[in-house]
């Protein structure tokens, strides 16, 4: 019963920093970089204590609103490249990337997209890689990170 108690104590103990460290932690809402992007429904980059969760980027050319033309491995480099504008804004790079959600419109693209992806996350942050039918503005890949502040 000693030892049952002690263990009780220590659990919550532990869940007790753990709530009060997540209640003090500050959410920031980033506006988008890019001034079109201003009125978008969503955040470019939402932090949460030293976390950045961008959203997903795609093949898209911000600066003309386009898709850019090609296949699943120039989309790939571009959306990467939109990634890497996001964690410039915030002072960060790709090595600061610790987790990657890859969203494929058919997973017959892994193999090309994957040629592209190790070019740039050479880190190797964890991954999750699916298909999905219907991205959007009809993408190839679409690709969110977690990037680390120091």
């Amino acid at each position: 019963m000693k030892n049952h108690f002690k263990f009780l104590s220590a659990f919550i103990l532990v869940l007790t920093v753990s709530v009060q460290a997540q209640e003090k932690t500050a959410i920031t809402f980033h506006e988008s970089h890019e001034e079109k992007k201003k009125n978008a429904p969503f955040s470019d980059a939402v932090q949460a204590g030293k976390l950045f969760f961008l959203a997903g980027q795609i093949g898209m050319d911000h600066g003309t609103r386009t898709m850019v033309q090609g296949d699943i491995k120039t989309e790939t480099a571009q959306a990467i490249k939109n990634i890497q504008a996001v964690l410039q804004q915030h002072g960060m790079d790709l090595d600061r990337v610790v987790k990657c959600t890859v969203i494929l419109s058919t997973m017959d693209d892994f193999a090309a997209f994957n040629e592209i992806y190790t070019q740039y996350f050479t880190k190797k942050p964890a991954r999750t890689t699916f298909a999905a039918s219907g991205l959007a503005r009809n993408a190839k890949v679409e690709i969110d990170v977690i990037a680390v502040k120091e």
